[in-house]
């Protein structure tokens, strides 16, 4: 993996944030179930997440969409939608997340592209957002002030022309059922195939029940290196 650049930049953010992330290399995330009966009946309820730290069984946060429901049911997964990541107990802000509506995710686009702003405390984290793509979908992350992050996108092969589906292992073994994308320096030139990375977010294998009968999914995050406060909250967005 590759190295980070160590940040000299403040850190914004809440102070619930800075208690629970600033130390955190890695997180889990989980989005509750809602039910075989209202997944069959095509019920788009609102996520509902929770998240944990490391070694740890008890969620330290929790988060609910905000959405209406009519949007929900129309235009899922591209509606709008709110999210606030709230301490457990306290309800304290760590930190909010804004997506408007816009186009699937597609590529070739020139326009209208997948973007999500980060906040914490009223001030602003940064955002990611949709670049344009041929095969594998791209996208760039922006810090506070607008400045490029990092870039993301799923690990690819064939000259990064497809997405490489045994880079978690064994597709058939225990790399089964596993996605990620990968975090690299948005001043790396070479991101496909083998390229260096600092960090992931690698979507987990659920259980058959969970998979038959509900679309709950489960995220594990690594952060880079260094990462400060915000670029982790800009992450965990």
């Amino acid at each position: 993996m590759s190295t980070a650049v160590p940040s000299n930049k403040m850190e914004r953010g809440s102070d619930a944030l800075k208690a629970h992330v600033s130390a955190a290399n890695f997180l889990s995330i989980r989005q509750q179930r809602k039910g075989w009966f209202q997944e069959c009946l095509g019920c788009e309820a609102k996520d509902e997440y929770k998240f944990f730290k490391e070694g740890e069984q008890d969620e330290f946060a929790t988060a609910l969409e905000e959405s209406g429901f009519c949007i929900r049911c129309c235009c899922s997964p591209c509606h709008p939608f709110k999210m606030s990541v709230v301490e457990k107990g306290t309800n304290a802000e760590l930190l909010s997340v804004d997506r408007p509506c816009s186009c699937p995710i597609g590529g070739c686009k020139c326009c209208c592209f997948q973007t999500m702003s980060v906040t914490s405390a009223g001030q602003p984290v940064g955002s990611i957002e949709e670049k344009c793509f041929c095969c594998v979908p791209r996208f760039m992350a922006y810090d506070g002030s607008g400045n490029e992050l990092y870039k993301m996108h799923q690990p690819t092969c064939c000259c990064g022309m497809c997405v490489n589906c045994c880079a978690e292992g064994n597709p058939c073994g225990k790399g089964c059922c596993k996605a990620s994308f990968r975090i690299y320096p948005a001043n790396q030139d070479k991101t496909d195939g083998d390229a260096p990375y600092l960090g992931s977010i690698l979507k987990k294998p659920k259980s058959l029940a969970t998979e038959v009968f509900t679309s709950a999914n489960a995220f594990d995050i690594k952060f880079p290196d260094g990462a400060s406060v915000d670029e982790k909250a800009l992450l965990i967005g």
